[in-house]
């Protein structure tokens, strides 16, 4: 997998939010109940199963503390190291890159 910057394996958010309810004694249910999702949804997060949106990102700031935008730049570079790693797509970025670049006017 190629290196952007920040490792070379993925760090779903859903990690980051496993590990700050652990740490502060709220289970998945708790914490599902007062962001108002179901809990299949927060288990699914909590698992990298499901991208965690821009509104459950502002969620999570308003139960836990945790910036919105810390979180959705943690799946931003999620999803950009999954989409490299996979071999389909870097065979048609590779298809597309032989075609030369248009003129900037």
């Amino acid at each position: 997998m190629t290196n952007l910057g920040f490792g070379f394996i993925p760090t779903h958010p859903g990690e980051v939010l496993r590990d700050e309810l652990k740490s502060r004694h709220i289970t998945q249910r708790q914490f599902a109940d007062r962001i108002g999702l179901k809990y299949s949804v927060v288990n699914e997060i909590l698992k990298g199963r499901r991208p965690v949106s821009t509104r459950t990102a502002l969620m999570v700031e308003a139960a836990l503390g945790i910036p919105a935008d810390s979180l959705l730049q943690l799946q931003l570079k999620y999803d950009l190291q999954v989409a490299k790693a996979d071999k389909s797509l870097s065979e048609r970025l590779g298809y597309i890159k032989q075609f030369p670049s248009p003129a900037i006017a």
